[in-house]
């Protein structure tokens, strides 16, 4: 289904409330309420809405399975000083990278589902509320008997992080049990994006699952700690279509350095030949490689217009990719799209921006 920027938009107001009417949409997105309605009009003949109330059809659809927790942001006023006190402020907003991916998806406009664990606590319940009221589906979303998972950073005056601490104990026990019950919502889903936050042995049941159904799998590796394990996973009978490692991230994935781009280069293909059709390597203020079946391709950073904080970046990176890509982009073009989305974030204060959309990425890619 191909929608305009401006359907798309509609689309994604209508996943947050489908009770809207047209003049609530037109005063969100700064147009007028005739306008609104050829929209409408247009969207209800391509089937993407179904009728007034307004019902949404079906499209292509992602299942984020990952970690929900909890962010908490401490940063400093001035230049950090280890060992002290240091003056600054605090946030704290619903996070966790499969949670971020799912909500950044749900912003532009895709279809998403987020299969995770919070705890039965009020913490808990903030972190639902806040996702589901940007539009994703928390049906499959577990309460956990403990609490629910916080990740504090604290970050330097101009927004790079000096320390982080995850305590995720809710997220870290999501087994195969939890995954199976999502059973028939990733079967039928057009990607499955998994976070390396979870164990090995759920990873690889989702892996299975999806390999069964024949759902394509991103895996993001989250950390270089994070990556090592995921090693024992990889294996051409439950192929990998993307994954997304820094170049720390990738020379975990090989055990070995990767210090120069023959090296990385090296890594790759190592790793296809063991099951990932595409890698992703971030490379920072580089930008990224696109390397697959199709040959390698370098790609720019979008600069930001400032940095205000670099947390949730790489997961907005990721939505962006999944969200071009099923609009029916080519891999190289979206990932262009994706940088630009992580411009965005970090010229934010957000993790998540809120006022996200399709239009206002491609404004600056």
């Amino acid at each position: 289904m191909n929608l305009t920027e401006r359907e798309s938009e509609i689309v994604a107001l209508l996943r947050r409330n489908p009770l809207l009417d047209s003049a609530a949409i037109a005063a969100t997105l700064g147009t007028t309420r005739a306008a609104v309605n050829v929209h409408l009009s247009n969207l209800g003949k391509k089937g993407a809405i179904l009728g007034r109330g307004y019902v949404l059809g079906e499209g292509p659809s992602v299942v984020v399975l990952g970690g929900a927790n909890m962010d908490i942001k401490a940063t400093s006023a001035k230049a950090a000083q280890p060992g002290t006190s240091n003056p600054g402020t605090t946030t704290f907003a619903a996070g966790g990278v499969g949670r971020n991916i799912a909500e950044n998806l749900a912003r532009l406009g895709t279809r998403t589902s987020l299969v995770a664990a919070v705890g039965a606590d009020p913490l808990g319940d903030q972190v639902l509320a806040a996702t589901s009221d940007a539009g994703v589906n928390v049906e499959y979303v577990q309460r956990s008997p403990h609490g629910t998972g916080t990740y504090t950073a604290v970050l330097d005056a101009d927004g790079e992080l000096v320390i982080a601490v995850a305590a995720m104990r809710a997220t870290a026990e999501i087994g195969p049990g939890d995954v199976d019950a999502a059973r028939d919502l990733i079967a039928t889903a057009s990607l499955l994006v998994l976070d390396g936050n979870l164990t090995v042995d759920t990873l690889g049941y989702a892996l299975d699952l999806a390999a069964a159904a024949d759902v394509p799998v991103i895996l993001e590796p989250v950390s270089a700690p994070k990556a090592e394990p995921l090693r024992a996973l990889l294996d051409p009978q439950r192929p990998i279509h993307v994954m997304t490692p820094n170049r720390d991230e990738l020379a975990a994935l090989v055990g070995r350095d990767v210090a120069t781009d023959a090296e990385v280069a090296a890594a790759v293909e190592e790793l296809r030949e063991r099951g990932v059709t595409h890698l992703w390597v971030r490379l920072g203020e580089r930008g990224s490689w696109w390397c697959g079946p199709e040959g390698t391709t370098e790609l720019a950073a979008v600069p930001a217009t400032e940095v205000v904080d670099v947390t949730g970046a790489g997961d907005a990176m990721l939505a962006a990719f999944c969200h071009a890509t099923l609009a029916g982009e080519s891999n190289v073009d979206a990932a262009a799209f994706a940088h630009a989305a992580a411009a965005l974030t970090v010229a934010s204060t957000h993790t998540v921006r809120p006022d996200l959309t399709e239009r206002l990425v491609r404004r600056i890619r």
